[in-house]
């Protein structure tokens, strides 16, 4: 992946951890977007600490970037409680879950990022934890072998995935409350992008706002990154305030479109639309013929580009649209009775 496409791909920079930290809202009224989302959590929170109870288990699931790990914060301070951070892929054993979870406190937030990715095994050793909050250890081995059953306190388990498609069964039945975080409207962008510079002490006007809510492609830490990057760009050049010159100079300097469209996601379309006339192509044969990853392709590329009418899915593959071609104002190709342009 090119230092373009970095920039504009939900992953996180390094170094980027402390500003992203710094932006992060902290409170339900502090949170720009997901509206339905945000007040049916605070009825929730709200009753849960009117009966002194810990929160139910949480699911929050949907696209990178769109703040679901904000939320589970958001949660852990609502419900005035800490909150111990952890990821699917790196709780390999059921040894690593169980230290974490005799080390919480009373309706303390325990956050699992990427959870669909978490061991079998680890996962199985949640399932009581969840239900009944106790967790079964083996003691000892061999024939002097016994499990000990060790109580928990009660805790809130807020699970984050971006593919909640390859969550089991057992496991999401486990979730009491379940929450899918959309793409954002350009205009809760514009008012991220413009909390974010107050926050940052950036001097934005409001066309150089929304230009950046605009092509963010629905993302607040895309619109973040981008609020970044549009800065530098204009402290090199000595621009006191961010202006809507020097953020269409700027990202036009990072190959984002007017449409959000990056540099990927162009090469994605072109290549369908010119080496397989427009699909169905397979996400195989569209990951070799781009040189990239096809769980990337699926998970940060395909998502925006279906939303916005770019790609169709079909059986037989993804297919561009006649907005795609629209966009690169290219005329639709015709075989017989099928229009490959055609969304």
């Amino acid at each position: 992946m090119t230092e373009k496409e970095r920039l504009v791909t939900p992953g996180r920079l390094d170094g980027e951890e402390v500003l992203d930290e710094q932006i992060r809202p902290r409170k339900l009224g502090e949170f720009v977007g997901q509206n339905k989302v945000k007040e049916n959590l605070r009825v929730f929170v709200e009753a849960a600490r009117m009966r002194d109870e810990p929160l139910e288990h949480v699911l929050l699931f949907g696209p990178a970037g769109l703040g679901k790990t904000t939320l589970a914060y958001i949660i852990a301070e609502e419900m005035g409680t800490r909150i111990r951070c952890s990821s699917g892929p790196i709780l390999e054993r059921p040894v690593d879950l169980a230290g974490i979870l005799t080390g919480l406190a009373k309706m303390d937030v325990f956050f699992i990022d990427e959870i669909h990715r978490t061991n079998k095994a680890v996962e199985e050793f949640l399932y009581p934890a969840l239900e009944e909050f106790v967790i079964d250890v083996m003691i000892d081995r061999g024939p002097g072998a016994r499990s000990e059953r060790i109580r928990l306190n009660k805790f809130t388990l807020v699970g984050a995935t971006t593919r909640s498609g390859l969550l089991t069964a057992p496991l999401r039945s486990r979730f009491g409350i379940s929450f899918r975080l959309d793409y954002y409207p350009a205009e809760d962008l514009v008012q991220i992008v413009k909390r974010s510079a107050r926050i940052l002490d950036i001097a934005i006007d409001e066309k150089a706002a929304w230009e950046i809510g605009k092509r963010a492609r629905g993302t607040p830490r895309i619109a973040n990154r981008l609020l970044r990057r549009v800065r530098d760009f204009a402290q090199v050049q000595g621009k006191e305030v961010v202006d809507k010159d020097i953020t269409q100079f700027a990202l036009s300097k990072l190959d984002v479109d007017a449409k959000g469209l990056d540099e990927m996601d162009k090469k994605i379309l072109l290549t369908i639309i010119d080496k397989f006339a427009g699909g169905p192509v397979g996400l195989t044969s569209l990951s070799v013929a781009v040189g990239e990853d096809p769980g990337t392709i699926e998970e940060v590329y395909e998502p925006f580009l279906v939303q916005e009418g770019f790609i169709q899915r079909t059986p037989r593959g993804r297919m561009a649209t006649t907005i795609a071609y629209k966009h690169f104002k290219r005329k639709p190709i015709k075989t017989g009775q099928v229009e490959f342009g055609i969304g």
